[in-house]
C-alpha cells in the first residue's frame, strides 16, 4: 500500500488530473471488491425459499409439530421457540444446512426422519417464513444450496403470528389388512399375505411408535405377554397386571381409551396375576356395535363397546359374568383358584374359554378346581354349554380315572390359546395334565382329557372326537400352544388338517375332521417309575412323522463338548443322577448318589406357548423350541399338602464351568413340510450369548453360534419369518435377548437385524393402515416395564 501511495504522488506530477481520477476510481472499485469478497456471507436475507414452499409446509407443521413448539412457534412445556431471541442466537451464526439436519434427526418428536428431505426444506422455509426472513423466486433445496449459508440475523421488524384453527384429519383410514384374532385367524397360522416389508428392505426398519404400560397396575409388569388385535386401525391389548384394556390407534400408538375393572377381594386368589395374551373380538354384523371380549385374572368374562370401551350392559350383568359360578356349585366363587391367561375365542357367535391355575409342581392339595370348558352366547352372556375335561359319572372317558378318583382331581384345562374351524363349527382345545404335574399315584389311570387334543361341536360344547398324547401325564407335558389349522397335500390327497406341537418336541399331524393321524402313531414301551404308589402307563404314542424338532431323551452324545476336559466332567456330573430315554419318570431325591431325573425337553419345552407358525402358501411349518437338560426330582410331601409326593426343579446350567450339559444348540427354529412331514431345515435362535463367549473356560476356542435356551413367539408373512430372541423369563437359563430378526424362510438365512428396546416377550403381529405395514411386538424385560413396540420401514 505504501509503494502504491508513493506511485500516485509521482503520478500526479506527471500525468494530467483526469487520469489520476480514473486511476483513482478504480483502485477504490478494487479495495471494496475486496473487502465484500472477504466479509460477506450468503445467508437466509438473500431470499433461499418461496412463498409456495411456505405454504406447502403449513399443515404438516401445524398437524406434526404445533403440538410441541406452538401453533405459533412460541414453544411450549414440550419443546423450544421457533421464533424469537432465543431461537436467533442459538442458530444466526450457524448454517441453513445445521438446522435441516438438526430438524430432521429430531422432529416429530415421535417419528424422527419419517419425512422426506422435501418435506423438511418446506418445514426450514416454513419457519424462516416466520422468523421474518423474505422468500425468493426458487424453493430451498439442500441438494443445491450451499452449505455455507448461514440463517443470519433476522430482518429488524417484529412477528406477529396470527391464530390458525388446527387441520382437522378427517380423511378416512383404508384397512390393507387387519388381525382380528389372536393368532391372526381362527386356525392359529400367525401368517399374514402382506409384502411391503420384504428381504429388499427389511434392513431399512424402524421404530414407529411405542407404547409403554409403566402405570397399567400397582407397580410395572416386566414379562409382557400380549399379542394386541387390530381391527378398523385400532389396536386392542390388555396391559398391566391388574389386566386393564387399551385401545390404541394403529397408525400412531396413541392411546384412545382403557378400561380397568377393579376386582376388590377377588385379587387375593388370583393364580397368575399378569396381563395375559389379548383379548377377542366380535363384529356386530347387523347392528354395528363391535365389541371387546376379555376374560379378567379372577376368572371374570367381561364384554365391552369396542368404540368407547364401556361395558355392555345387556350382557351378564352389566357387561360381566362369572365365569367361577359358570363351572358349577361345588366351586368356591371367591376363594378357588382358577383364572385365565389366554383370551377366549368367538366361534359363530359362542364365546369358548379355557382355564389355568397355580403352578403344579407341589399343589397344596389332591383336590383341585377342574378346568371345564364352558361355551356363552355372545350377545347375552347366557351359559350354552360346559364340558368336563375330567368325565363325570356315565360320561366317556370316566373309567379311565380308577378309585374314583375322577370325584377330587382338577386342573385339566386349557391354559394356551384356542382354535376354531367355523366353516366345520368346530372347536380344538390342547389340554393339559391333571393335578398333579409330576405325581399321579392319587389318580391311577389313563386320565382322560387330560393331554388330550379334543375337538367340540362348538354351539353344543358335544365332543366331535379327541386324541390322548400322553397317557397318565407324569411330566408336565402340558400341551402348550394352539392347534394350528392347515390344508395339506399329502400323497396326493387334500387333507384339512390340525397339528399339536408340544414340550416334548413332537407335532402331531391329524386330520381336523375325523381326527384321523395323518401319519401313523405308534404305542411303544416307556421306562416304569420307581416312585411308591406311582403306576405309569405302560406305553406312549410315538407320531412316525414328522421326525422330532429337538433333542429327546438322555445320551452321553448330547453332553457339552466344547473340549475333552469339559466332556469328562460332565460324564462326572450326569453319573449321580437318573436318566434315559424319553418319558423316563422323576424319581426320589436321595443325596448325595442321587440327585434326581434329567429330562430333556424338560418342563418347560421343547415347545411352549409361543408354538408355531404356519405358512399356507408353502405348507411350512415352524416351530420354535428350547433344548434344556434339566434335573428334576420327586420328594415327600410336607405337612403344607396332602398329596404324597411333590416335585422341585432345578437349574439347567448345572454343567462344567456354568455351562449347560447339553451341547448347541440351546435353542433352535425348525422348518417342516406338512406336505411330506420332512424338516426342512433348522438355526439356532440367537447368537451366541455373552455368558458361554466369556467363559473362561473355553478362551481360545472358536464357538459356533449356539443360540438361546429360549422359545420366540413368530410370525410368517409372504416374504419372510420374523423371530425375535425370547424373554428371558427363566433367568438362571441364560435366554433371551433384544435383536429381532427377518429369516429367509426357504432357507432360514437371516436377512435383517434390528435391536428392539427390550427383550421380545409377546407373539408378533402385522396389519397395514393407509399404505404402511406394521409390525406390533410386546417387549419387557428385568426393569423395563413392557411396552408394545410398532416397527414399520
Amino acid at each position: 500500500m505504501f509503494i502504491w501511495i508513493k506511485l500516485m504522488k509521482t503520478m500526479k506530477k506527471t500525468l494530467n488530473w483526469s487520469i489520476f481520477l480514473l486511476l483513482t476510481s478504480i483502485t477504490a472499485l478494487a479495495q471494496t471488491n475486496n473487502a465484500i469478497s472477504k466479509n460477506e456471507i450468503p445467508t437466509a436475507l438473500n431470499g433461499v425459499f418461496s412463498k409456495d414452499q411456505v405454504q406447502s409446509a403449513s399443515e404438516i407443521y401445524l398437524n406434526s409439530c404445533a403440538i410441541c413448539h406452538g401453533r405459533d412457534l412460541r414453544g411450549s412445556e414440550g419443546g423450544s421457540a421457533l421464533i424469537g431471541d432465543r431461537f436467533q442466537t442459538k442458530w444466526k451464526n450457524k448454517t441453513l444446512r445445521e438446522l435441516f439436519l438438526y430438524t430432521k434427526s429430531t422432529m416429530p418428536k415421535t417419528k424422527p426422519n419419517s419425512f422426506d428431505e422435501k418435506t423438511y426444506a418446506a418445514l426450514i422455509a416454513f419457519i424462516l417464513n416466520a422468523n421474518g426472513f423474505p422468500s425468493g423466486e426458487k424453493p430451498l433445496a439442500f441438494k443445491n444450496i450451499a452449505d455455507k449459508t448461514i440463517l443470519g440475523a433476522a430482518p429488524p421488524s417484529r412477528v406477529s403470528m396470527g391464530f390458525k384453527p388446527a387441520i382437522s384429519e378427517n380423511k378416512p383410514k383404508t384397512i390393507e389388512a387387519d388381525w382380528p384374532q389372536h393368532r391372526g385367524d381362527f386356525g392359529s397360522t400367525n401368517y399374514s399375505v402382506l409384502n411391503q416389508i420384504n428381504e429388499t428392505n427389511a434392513p431399512q426398519l424402524k421404530i414407529a411408535w411405542r407404547w409403554k404400560t409403566d402405570n397399567f397396575g400397582p407397580s410395572p409388569e416386566y414379562y409382557f405377554k400380549s399379542t394386541p388385535l387390530m381391527v378398523k386401525g385400532v389396536l386392542y391389548t390388555t396391559a398391566g397386571l391388574s389386566r386393564s384394556i387399551a385401545a390404541i390407534d394403529a397408525e400412531t400408538g396413541e392411546t384412545l381409551w382403557t378400561f380397568r375393572l377393579d376386582e376388590k377381594e377377588r385379587k387375593a386368589y388370583v393364580p397368575r396375576q399378569n396381563s395375559g395374551r389379548g383379548v377377542a373380538y366380535w363384529s356386530d354384523e347387523k347392528g354395528g356395535k363391535d365389541r371387546v371380549v376379555f376374560i379378567s385374572p379372577s376368572f371374570q368374562l367381561v364384554a365391552l363397546d369396542a368404540q368407547t370401551g364401556r361395558p355392555i350392559n345387556d350382557f351378564g350383568e352389566n357387561g360381566i359374568v362369572d365365569l367361577k359360578k359358570g363351572l358349577g356349585s361345588h366351586v368356591d366363587p371367591l376363594t378357588s383358584t382358577i383364572g385365565s391367561t389366554s383370551p377366549p375365542i368367538i366361534v359363530n357367535d359362542v364365546i369358548i374359554m379355557g382355564a389355568s391355575f397355580p403352578v403344579g409342581l407341589a399343589p397344596t392339595s389332591k383336590s383341585q378346581t377342574r378346568g371345564d370348558i364352558m361355551g356363552y352366547d355372545v350377545k347375552t352372556g347366557k351359559q350354552l354349554w360346559i364340558f368336563h375335561t375330567i368325565p363325570q359319572a356315565g360320561e366317556l372317558g370316566n373309567e379311565t380315572w380308577k378309585d374314583e378318583s375322577w370325584k377330587y382331581t382338577g386342573n385339566a384345562g386349557a391354559w394356551a390359546p384356542l382354535t376354531a374351524d367355523p366353516a366345520l363349527g368346530y372347536v380344538y382345545l390342547p389340554l393339559e395334565a391333571a393335578t398333579g404335574d409330576f405325581y399321579g399315584g392319587h389318580r391311577s389311570g389313563d386320565n382322560l382329557f387330560s393331554q388330550s387334543l379334543v375337538c367340540l361341536n362348538a354351539k353344543t360344547g358335544e365332543r366331535v372326537w379327541h386324541y390322548q398324547l400322553i397317557h397318565h401325564d407324569i411330566w408336565d407335558y402340558d400341551l402348550p400352544a394352539p392347534p394350528i389349522l392347515a390344508d395339506i397335500n399329502v400323497d396326493g390327497k387334500a387333507i384339512k388338517a390340525v397339528i399339536q406341537v408340544t414340550k416334548q418336541a413332537f407335532a402331531f399331524v391329524f386330520d381336523r375332521i375325523t381326527g384321523k393321524p395323518v401319519w401313523p402313531i405308534e404305542e411303544r414301551a416307556v421306562p416304569k417309575s420307581t416312585v411308591p404308589g406311582e403306576i405309569t402307563s405302560p406305553t406312549q404314542p410315538f407320531p412316525t412323522k414328522p421326525a422330532p424338532f429337538d433333542r429327546q431323551g438322555y445320551s452321553d452324545d448330547i453332553l457339552v463338548d466344547f473340549t475333552p476336559a469339559i466332556k469328562k466332567e460332565a460324564l462326572k456330573i450326569v453319573s449321580k443322577f437318573n436318566k434315559g430315554p424319553l418319558y423316563t419318570p422323576v424319581n426320589l431325591y436321595n443325596p448325595p448318589n442321587q440327585l434326581g431325573t434329567l429330562m430333556i425337553p424338560d418342563a418347560v419345552g421343547g415347545a411352549n406357548w409361543q408354538g408355531g407358525v404356519f405358512d399356507p402358501e408353502k405348507g411350512i411349518l415352524y416351530v420354535s423350541s428350547s433344548t434344556v437338560l434339566r434335573p428334576m426330582s420327586i420328594e415327600p410331601s410336607t405337612n403344607n399338602s396332602d398329596m404324597a409326593y411333590v416335585a422341585y426343579m432345578g437349574t439347567s446350567r448345572i454343567g462344567p464351568y456354568g455351562l449347560p450339559l447339553v451341547k448347541p444348540p440351546y435353542g433352535r427354529i425348525t422348518a417342516i413340510d406338512l406336505n411330506t412331514g420332512e424338516h426342512k431345515w433348522m438355526v439356532p435362535n440367537a447368537d451366541t450369548p455373552k455368558w458361554v463367549k466369556e467363559n473362561p473356560a473355553l478362551k481360545g476356542l472358536k464357538i459356533p453360534r449356539t443360540g438361546s435356551p429360549e422359545r420366540v413367539g413368530m410370525l410368517v408373512t409372504k416374504s419372510l419369518l420374523f423371530a425375535g430372541e425370547g424373554s428371558g423369563l427363566y433367568a438362571s437359563d441364560g435366554g433371551g435377548g433384544k435383536i429381532f430378526r427377518a429369516y429367509n424362510k426357504e432357507t432360514g438365512k437371516i436377512i435383517a437385524e434390528l435391536e428392539l428396546p427390550a427383550n421380545q416377550t409377546g407373539v408378533p403381529m402385522t396389519y397395514s393402515v393407509n399404505g404402511k405395514q406394521y409390525i406390533v411386538v410386546a417387549v419387557g424385560a428385568v426393569g423395563h416395564p413392557g411396552e408394545l413396540v410398532a416397527l414399520s420401514l
